[in-house]
């Protein structure tokens, strides 16, 4: 009974695995049911199945460009404005508007541009600059607190997306490898399949040897199949 386990695929090792211990499990082999080895054949396959049906990365990569395309978009809008505003000198309060623009300038007119941490640090200065008391008049002489608001909520919203996309992301990089895992997992169903190899004449052993040898005789042919069908 052998079989090179390193050339399955992810589903055919898993799926060999799973028949193997539902044989196992299935009670019509009592000399296997208790040994040690079964329970370290099913904590292999369970992590291995937990690992590859994970996705490799949090999942948050569109929420993460939403909000950050919101945030462009308000951040913008409201310099646009003060950027025409301030050109109409017969507006009233049009200094306000020369003032708020310059706040802007200090902190990059080219925002929506930078990297995502560029621009967080950025824009979150941006806001405290806007945020004091004197500025908050000057936003208040051209009606734009609903705009400014508008900026601030979206960057915040941004913040918050992100931050979790950071954190998701680094516990699945703490995870073990998913490489580690199926390595794991072939040397537990490689003991295994030795294990009965070395037992097959043993009168107990035999039906557990032979009906196992038909699940590894099924997972080869799904290697043999796959290679035959894949494109020249």
């Amino acid at each position: 009974m052998n079989i090179a386990l390193t050339k399955l695929s992810t589903k055919d090792l898993a799926t060999l695995a799973q028949r193997i211990i539902t044989n196992i499990q299935s009670g019509k082999y009592p000399v296997i049911s208790n040994h040690p080895l079964t329970a370290t054949l099913q904590n292999s396959y369970t992590e291995y199945d937990v690992v590859y049906t994970k996705q490799i990365y949090s999942g948050k990569g569109k929420d993460v460009a939403t909000a950050d395309h919101e945030r462009d978009v308000a951040y913008t809008n409201l310099k646009s404005f003060l950027d025409g505003y301030r050109k109409l000198q017969s507006a009233p309060n049009y200094q306000s508007a020369e003032d708020l623009y310059g706040v802007f300038k200090t902190f990059g007119l080219d925002l929506d541009r930078l990297s995502y941490s560029s621009q967080t640090a950025q824009m979150k200065k941006l806001i405290e600059a806007l945020e004091s008391q004197e500025n908050q008049n000057k936003i208040g002489l051209l009606s734009l607190n609903t705009a400014f608001a508008d900026m601030k909520t979206k960057h915040e919203a941004f913040e918050t997306i992100f931050g979790e996309q950071a954190e998701a992301n680094a516990n699945l990089r703490q995870m073990t490898s998913a490489s580690a895992i199926r390595k794991d997992l072939e040397k537990n169903l490689k003991t295994y399949i030795n294990l009965l190899t070395a037992m097959k004449d043993v009168p107990d052993w035999k039906l557990l040897y032979s009906d196992t040898n038909e699940l590894v005789k099924a997972a080869k042919n799904s290697e043999v199949k796959r290679k035959e069908e894949k494109p020249e």
